[in-house]
């Protein structure tokens, strides 16, 4: 992708997509009573699969992976570093919001018929992976122009660098 406008575009649609996720854990990290058991019982459509992570010994675990999990992806896309990896993992999280927001056909309210703002942003997603935003204006870029992963210890990262 040579054209610079391009370029700016797909940044901003990453630094969106990490203040999103960022955002997103700072009411989860920063609170020590954060649990996602509330939110997987108010489940309507898909409940019988969400209520398995509701349990007392799995949902500690599930909590610590969403909280710590929208960090990572947050602090991967404001970066640019690991896009190709933390942007599908992003999109598949918020696919599984998307599910669980669901009460079929309409996700969250009525004014929300099948496609919400959970599947767009996993198709920018998608985009930001594809595209490899991570190489514009990121540490992807950086990554992949190392002596390290072009020939030394690192090598083996170059698929998921670019």
């Amino acid at each position: 992708m040579s054209n610079v406008i391009d370029k700016r575009f797909l940044l901003a649609l990453r630094l969106g997509m990490a203040w999103t996720f960022l955002y997103a854990c700072s009411h989860q990290v920063f609170d020590p009573n954060f649990s996602i058991v509330g939110f997987l019982n108010s489940t309507k459509t898909f409940h019988g699969f969400f209520s398995y992570f509701t349990g007392p010994v799995i949902a500690p675990i599930v909590s610590f992976m969403v909280a710590y999990g929208h960090l990572a992806i947050g602090l991967s896309l404001l970066f640019g570093l690991f896009v190709r990896i933390s942007a599908p993992f992003g999109a598949l999280v918020l696919f599984m919001y998307w599910m669980a927001n669901m009460d079929f056909p309409y996700v969250v309210d009525h004014h929300n018929f099948i496609i919400d703002s959970h599947i767009i942003y996993c198709i920018v997603l998608i985009m930001l992976a594809v595209k490899n935003a991570g190489h514009y204006y990121g540490l992807d870029n950086v990554l992949a122009q190392s002596d390290l992963l072009k020939k030394g210890s690192l090598s083996k990262l170059k698929p998921i660098v670019g």
